[in-house]
């Protein structure tokens, strides 16, 4: 079985480009909808993320929503602890395939790293 996890130097899910993600008022606090929208470059990338290095500038200290985390994830999408895994996975693989294409090098490397 597939197990999730973040592949450093992917970034995909840095890419916040608000036209890309319609539904944020369905899960976001108006104070994390405030946050999310000042964090959006003109580029549609986070500002905290690094793009030569393909990191994030404020990786320990991140907001909620761009944490994988059990209990924020069903708080803000009612996903159940169990489903975790298998939701995290199918994001990624969405966002990358998005962003970066279904067989790029970043899809690759994920789809390797969780085992798939």
């Amino acid at each position: 079985m597939a197990t999730w996890q973040c592949v450093k130097q992917c970034g995909a899910c840095c890419n916040l480009d608000p036209g890309d993600r319609p539904e944020l008022a369905d899960y976001l606090t108006t104070e994390e909808l405030i946050l999310y929208f000042s964090l959006v470059g003109e580029d549609g990338w986070c500002i905290n993320f690094d793009q030569e290095n393909r990191e994030c500038r404020v990786y320990s200290d991140r907001p909620r929503f761009c944490r994988v985390e059990s209990e924020i994830f069903q708080d803000l999408y009612g996903i159940e602890p169990e489903e975790l895994n298998e939701f995290a996975i199918e994001c990624c693989r969405q966002q990358i395939e998005g962003v970066y294409g279904d067989r790029s090098l970043e899809m690759l490397r994920f789809d390797g790293a969780i085992g798939i």
